[in-house]
């Protein structure tokens, strides 16, 4: 396989507009994806036409709008190029008009009230900032996707309102620093995607995993990841096949697949991307987990996306690694070598510090969800506490600044930003802090937090916005200011002094942070019910409407649609152990028992002088187990029933759905685990951790 030939072979990327579109169109075309200047009608129909003909001669004879609705998946109607003539013939069409504007049915969809069932009527918008491409024989067109009255019904539409929102704020500040000449200013973000790959075959004799993604039952095997011996480790054949044609087939659709290895957890694994903007990463991130999974069936496998798969082991997360670029090639978290330049990465920081102090409930709320809910605070992911990991070096260099004293790097220097004696600030100078929910690695920062089975937008719609509201207020002041170089100066003293209390460079796991995060006043939400409130506060509303990302109808759907959401998942999960446990487990435990009662009374007859305690011990537990197992179960069943008598209040249902569905799904599992590791595992009806995280 010739690589450069294959990359991006299937998008109508800017290499193949600029050989197919006539010059004046192209010119055109790249002003709106450059500078989001609006596209003439005339324009979009020749990109059309073109877009079309390149598709067909690639085998494409369908075209789709490929959107993000808010069910964290992506949604797609297909439509044929055909169009009937007069004679009985057919000739391939496609239009401006059906490239620009796309017409779905938006009435199953989830709007959180933004719209009545009835209304059925949604729209899908070209976003030309992000390419089009092929699979499986249909043209995919990224489009927005909004309501009749305009409102957001999607992740693409808020992501693209807050990459706005930073580019006006961020060039506000380099217009003022001496940067005139940028046109513009990204958001980029390289996600890295944790997964576990199961044999398929013992995947299909779980109902667990194919009803909700996760074990909803499974007794602790001999042997776990306690010996850190599948990270890093060689891969086997089967995954290195699936793992080869991964790439290839992402390569095809210019997705930038770069790294990839074995997981602490076994058949835990995962892939990293290159950096790109957050709209196209995004639309990489979608089609990767899609790839995965489908890939994953030729090859005999299950990909698991789940946050928390199995119990006992790391669960999977998705680290976002965030930065600032502009147009001009500057990344604005590059310390850089210059004075002037350490100034600039310096404001540029502490902005970031500031909005992560302000808003720790948005970065909380944008990777709320059940499953992450199990995640986070496990040994493999930060806390649900939000703080943030700068390193020694770096933060000897803030405490300086903030106490006009000197920085010691092997010689003592002036502090005050700007002049010629500021030492230049290093990349990679401390280790990684793995622990950590936002953590500064050189150039970028990486929040750790998303789970593995999410859209990546939710985190970055919040961590670029509220960096454009921090920057915002910078602005004002400097725009304001007599002595640009004095006020940046106080702008980072100020910062640091103010926000300081979000720093941690230590432990976040150890029990003293708890306590220590509680004195310094940071929030600890531990559950998805309890950040979801922040979302629709007056403080964010104001937030979200000031940098023109939300509404505040938009923000109340997305509350009520992530609160029902997360009330559903429990709801599937509660009934689905309730079917495992009256169909196959009880069935079970009393075959087993069974054979244990004959047994007893066999060697009774044939040894009438031995009493056979063994198995009288083990029969009196197992039938103790099914009717502890019984009694939970009607538990369960109870409060899943009592969901009905509730008021029609998403929180409080949520908060029923944590407090005691959520309660009783713990309290029968670990019975029927306890019944697991007795049972004969000939008569055990599902595939159990042993074999599940050997199996390759």
């Amino acid at each position: 396989m010739n690589l450069q030939d294959t990359f991006g072979s299937l998008v109508f990327n800017d290499a193949v507009m600029r050989q197919r579109l006539p010059k004046e169109t192209y010119r055109a075309l790249h002003r709106t994806i450059a500078e989001g200047k609006s596209l003439n009608p005339q324009v979009a129909s020749v990109v059309a036409n073109t877009m079309k003909d390149w598709a067909i001669e690639k085998g494409a004879t369908h075209y789709t709008h490929w959107f993000q609705p808010m069910t964290g998946i992506t949604a797609e109607k297909h439509d044929s190029f055909l169009s009937p003539i007069e004679g009985g013939g057919a000739i391939m069409e496609f239009s401006g008009k059906e490239l620009v504007r796309g017409e779905p049915d938006a009435s199953s969809f989830p709007s959180g009230g933004l719209r009545a069932t009835f209304e059925a009527r949604g729209y899908t918008a070209w976003d030309p900032t992000s390419y089009a491409f092929i699979k499986d024989g249909t043209l995919c067109i990224p489009t927005a996707f909004c309501s009749w009255g305009g409102q957001a019904l999607d992740k693409k539409t808020p992501l693209l309102r807050s990459n706005e929102a930073l580019n006006r704020q961020v060039k506000r500040i380099l217009r003022l620093l001496g940067h005139p000449d940028v046109k513009k200013v990204t958001a980029t973000v390289g996600p890295e995607q944790e997964y576990f790959l199961i044999d398929r075959d013992l995947y299909s004799k779980r109902k667990d995993l194919i009803f909700t993604g996760r074990t909803l039952f499974g007794a602790r095997p001999p042997k776990g990841q306690e010996l850190d011996d599948h990270y890093f480790g060689n891969l086997k054949p089967r995954v290195a096949a699936f793992m080869r044609e991964v790439d290839e087939e992402l390569w095809k659709l210019g997705v930038s697949a770069k790294t990839e290895h074995n997981e602490v957890a076994p058949c835990q694994h995962e892939l990293a991307p290159i950096f790109t903007t957050s709209n196209i990463a995004t639309d990489h991130n979608q089609l990767t987990m899609e790839i995965m999974k489908r890939v994953a069936a030729k090859h005999g496998f299950a990909c698991l996306l789940h946050e928390k798969p199995f119990a006992g082991v790391n669960g999977s997360g998705k680290h976002n690694n965030w930065s600032m670029s502009t147009d001009t090639g500057l990344n604005l978290l590059e310390p850089g070598e210059t004075p002037a330049e350490n100034a600039q990465f310096l404001l540029f920081l502490v902005a970031v510090i500031k909005a992560v102090d302000l808003h720790q409930d948005l970065l909380r709320i944008s990777v709320a969800s059940a499953g992450n809910d199990h995640r986070l605070g496990g040994n493999e992911a930060p806390p649900a506490i939000i703080s943030m990991f700068l390193g020694d070096e770096l933060q000897a260099i803030l405490d300086a600044i903030e106490h006009h004293s000197a920085y010691i790097a092997g010689e003592k220097m002036d502090m005050n930003i700007g002049v010629t004696t500021l030492p230049r600030i290093p990349k990679d100078t401390t280790d990684r802090n793995r622990t950590s929910p936002f953590a500064f690695t050189g150039n970028k920062f990486e929040f750790r937090s998303p789970g593995a089975s999410m859209s990546i937008a939710e985190a970055n719609v919040v961590i670029n916005t509220i960096v454009a509201d921090v920057l915002m207020g910078f602005a004002d002041q400097l725009e304001a200011a007599v002595d640009i170089r004095a006020t940046v100066e106080q702008l980072v003293v100020d910062t640091i002094t103010n926000h300081k209390r979000i720093i941690f460079n230590g432990n976040n796991y150890a029990e003293e942070w708890k306590k220590e995060a509680q004195e310094r006043g940071l929030l600890n939400l531990p559950s998805t019910p309890d950040a979801l409130p922040y979302l629709i506060t007056d403080e964010n509303v104001a937030l979200f409407e000031r940098q023109r990302v939300y509404t505040r109808q938009e923000l109340h759907s997305r509350y009520d649609v992530q609160l029902e959401n997360y009330c559903k998942v429990i709801s599937i999960e509660a009934h689905t152990m309730l079917d495992i446990v009256n169909k196959e487990i009880i069935p079970a435990i009393s075959a087993y028992s069974g054979n244990v009662a004959r047994d007893g009374a066999d060697k009774r007859r044939l040894l009438p002088d031995v009493e056979p305690v063994y198995e009288q011990k083990l029969l009196r537990r197992l039938t103790g187990l099914i009717n502890e197992i019984g009694a939970h179960n009607e538990a369960l069943h109870e409060a899943i029933q009592a969901l009905d008598d509730l008021p029609a209040d998403p929180l409080a249902q949520a908060r029923h759905c944590r407090d005691c569905v959520f309660k009783r799904m713990q309290e029968l599992r670990a019975l029927a685990d306890e019944a697991e590791s007795i049972v004969d595992e000939k008569l055990w009806p599902f595939p159990g951790y042993g074999e599940l995280l050997t199996t390759k």
